[in-house]
Order: structure tokens, then C-alpha cells, then sequence
């Protein structure tokens, strides 16, 4: 029978325990990098994307908010693939009275994103209420205010006067050297007369 040193059995001990701590450690971080993996496969449904208020000009893959605008659309990143959306805007206070004007549906695209087509309301404060399946909780929601500068009035263009017909082309007059004109009259003789004047 061998018999080894304490130092020597303490050492083999320290040895397999963290031996058999680093094999724990190393299957269980596989585990979950496993179940990590199946997660990002399957995403789960719900309020995981964003909706923003875009100016007709700006590019859909600029994920800002832009709550001033004039000619604007609706622009959705990392919703669910092909994911429904029912969207309604309000007129909100100080300028509006919480009444709807305007509503729409929109089926994003297989990476979760999707705009609507532009839109145009009257100058004033809105409120953009997102609604989808899976949804937890109440419509995602932006507040914004649409500011168009004001069109001067057009006036009438100008009328312009006809010139109207032309009139008719007539031929020259001939000159006087060369024209026959009919013998001019003879100039009045004075009348003697006994008669009185009248008149």
C-alpha cells in the first residue's frame, strides 16, 4: 500500500475539486448558450418595436422622432415579422378635442419594420395610438404637431387682352400723283341779289 504526505493528498483533493467545478461550469454555460440560441430562433411576441413620426423627406431607415412636422408618415422598426397593426391619430389638446382623424392598417415586413403611405392633417397637435396583436398593455403611442407654412393666396393669373381679329388686309391707297380723281368742282361764284339776307 503506498501512503503518500498530506501535502500530497491535499493537493490531489484541491485538484479534483476544481477539476470537477470548471466541468459544472463549462456544460452548464452550454446549457444556456443552447437555450439562449432557441430563444433568438423563436422571438416571443410582443411590445418589443417602435413606431416613430417621420417628415415626408426623411429616409425609412432613420430610427429618430421628428414630433414637428408638415407632410409626415408612420415608421416601424423591430416589431414582430409580418406583424398587424392598427394605427388611429387623434386631434389632441390645446388644439383638438381627442377626436379621431385619421386611421389605418399595415402589415410590417419579415424584419419586423414597415411606413405607411404620407399623410396630411391641418396645422395642429396630434396623438399617434399603435395597436397590434401580442401587445401588453395599452397602444404604443407619440404625440407630435403638424406646422405647415401658410400659402400665400394666388392671385387671378393676368388677363390678357385679345388683340382680336385682324383686320381686313385692304390694298394701299394709291398716291395722289398717280391716282384719277374725278375734276374738282369749280369754285362758288357770288350771286347779286335784291333779296334780304335771312339767316
Amino acid at each position: 500500500m503506498l501512503t503518500f504526505p498530506k501535502r500530497t493528498n491535499l493537493a490531489v483533493a484541491v485538484g479534483t475539486t476544481v477539476v470537477t467545478a470548471s466541468l459544472t461550469l463549462a456544460f452548464g454555460a452550454a446549457s444556456a448558450g443552447a437555450q439562449q440560441l432557441a430563444g433568438q430562433a423563436k422571438p416571443v411576441p410582443g411590445d418589443n418595436g417602435d413606431v416613430k413620426i417621420h417628415n415626408s423627406a426623411t429616409p425609412v431607415t432613420d430610427e429618430r422622432n421628428e414630433p414637428h412636422v408638415c407632410v409626415f408618415y408612420l415608421d416601424a422598426f423591430n416589431f414582430d415579422p409580418a406583424q398587424s397593426v392598427s394605427w388611429s391619430i387623434e386631434s389632441w389638446p390645446p388644439t383638438g378635442k381627442r377626436s379621431v382623424v385619421d386611421t389605418g392598417t399595415i402589415t410590417l415586413g419579415s424584419s419586423g419594420n414597415g411606413a405607411t403611405a404620407n399623410q396630411t392633417l391641418p396645422n395642429g397637435h396630434y396623438k399617434l395610438f399603435w395597436t397590434f396583436a401580442g401587445e401588453k398593455g395599452s397602444a404604443k403611442h407619440k404625440v407630435f404637431w403638424v406646422s405647415c407654412p401658410a400659402t400665400p393666396p394666388t392671385s387671378p393669373p393676368p388677363t390678357t387682352t385679345s388683340p382680336g381679329p385682324s383686320p381686313p388686309a385692304t390694298s394701299p391707297s394709291p398716291s395722289p400723283a398717280t391716282s384719277t380723281l374725278p375734276p374738282s368742282a369749280p369754285p362758288p361764284t357770288p350771286v347779286h341779289t335784291s333779296l334780304p339776307v335771312t339767316g
